[in-house]
């Protein structure tokens, strides 16, 4: 597997846009904007057509999963994630 990291938000987009990985794991908490944004962003460009976006956050309230799938997460696992999930 080839793998990409980036500390924050918007180097995240351009990362994804250009990379274009299959799949990517996408913190909530980031020191620019928050995943939730950089999930929305990557969803309303057409830059992430084929990818699957996975939230992996410490926000673990009913709440915080209805909210990731409104910003196009296609999955949300809540940290320490469990190896079977």
């Amino acid at each position: 597997h080839e793998v990409e990291t980036r500390a924050d938000g918007a180097s995240g987009i351009v990362a994804a846009t250009t990379y274009k990985p299959d799949i990517v794991l996408l913190d909530i908490g980031l020191p620019d904007m928050d995943g939730y944004e950089v999930a929305r962003q990557l969803r309303e460009s057409g830059a992430s057509k084929g990818m699957t976006l996975i939230a992996v956050t410490g926000y673990g309230l009913p709440s915080d999963r209805i909210r990731s799938a409104e910003a196009g997460f296609d999955h949300h696992l809540t940290k320490p994630v469990e190896a079977d999930d």
